[in-house]
Order: structure tokens, then sequence, then C-alpha cells
């Protein structure tokens, strides 16, 4: 079985979940994270001052979907900034899976940071459950998964610190490139009063 069917498989056998919806107030967090391969402190409450901020967390670097949905947003991070968001993505992932995935041109591409979650607490505040690692599971390089997996999960956050939108590949049975075409199209919205 390969890593994105382990990972699947893992998301799958995770009860319902209760992310924090449209509407409700995104708590505010500080990780550590890397960008094209260098370490930094991330704040939400900074971020949020130049914008609009999609906080996109994924199950594990070098896995499957989540390589697909990083590149995804790497591609598409100029339309992104033009609309005046930032974005962040958050996994259970050490900073040093990080480091390299943040860097790689094949995913993030040095585009945009990752943070690390490691104890889920984050991903816990906005209604996300760790899913415990899973013995003998390896991503895409071969390399041991020692950590758990969060949902794929996407939250719009807007200017005031409120969800716009939450995207969920589970509920909304979205595909990684969904999350980054559907976020894209609401800060647009977000700049230009159009209808996404």
């Amino acid at each position: 079985m390969t890593a994105g069917m382990f990972a699947a498989a893992a998301l799958l056998a995770m009860p319902a979940l209760a992310a924090l919806g449209q509407g409700a107030k995104a708590p505010d967090f500080t990780a550590k994270a890397s960008l094209a391969g260098k370490d930094f402190s991330f704040s939400l409450k900074d971020a949020l001052k130049k914008g609009p901020v999609v906080v996109y967390f994924y199950p594990a670097a070098y896995t499957g979907g989540c390589d697909i949905e990083a590149h995804t947003f790497a591609t598409q991070k100029a339309g992104f900034d033009a609309a005046g968001a930032t974005i962040i993505g958050v996994s259970a992932d050490s900073i040093q899976r990080l480091d390299s995935f943040s860097s790689d041109p094949n995913y993030c591409a040095g585009k945009f940071p990752v943070a690390s979650d490691a104890d889920g607490k984050i991903a816990a505040s906005y209604g996300l459950q760790l899913h415990p690692a899973e013995a003998g599971m390896t991503d895409v390089r071969g390399v041991a998964i020692d950590h758990g997996f969060i949902p794929r999960t996407t939250f719009v956050i807007g200017r005031d610190g409120r969800i716009i939108a939450t995207l969920s590949s589970e509920a909304d049975h979205l595909h990684p490139e969904d999350h980054v075409k559907k976020s894209l199209a609401i800060v647009q919205h977000l700049q230009t009063g159009h209808a996404p």
C-alpha cells in the first residue's frame, strides 16, 4: 500500500469532524514554521494585519494528496498575493521535515510557509482531531512517518479574525486541488466584491 493510500485509509477511519464553521472566531496561534527551508515564527495575528489568511491543515508532507495540494498552492501563489491573502500550511510534521518540504521545487517550492503542529494543539483549537501514527507508514521517499495525521481542512479567515469558510475533504468530499481553487475564489471575492 502506498503512502497516499495509507493516509487516505487513516483519514477514513477518523470520526466525524467538528471543525469550526463560518462566523466562528479563528483561534489565534503562533507556530514554528519554515519558508524555503528557513525556520521562523509564524503569527496568525500578525498575518491578519496584512489581509485574509488561508490556514490549510493537511495530513503529512511527502504523501500523495498533500504533495498535490502544496504544489497547487505554490503554482497559484500569485493569485493569492494579488488578493492580499497569506497562505499557511499546518501539519504534525516535524520542522525538520517541513524545512525540506517547504523548499522542495516539486511541492511548496519556497512560495509559502508550512508550520509544525506536532502535538496537534492548533488543530484541536480548530476542532480537528490528530489521528495517531500507524506503525510502518512511509512517505513517497520511503522515509518513516512517525507523526499523527490532521484531516485535510482549509479555513479562510477574514481580517477581522472570523472564519469566512471551512473546506473539508472529509465532510465536503473535496480533492486537494479543490481546497486551493475554492479558497482562491473566496479571497478574490473579498477583494473585488464579486461572487466567487
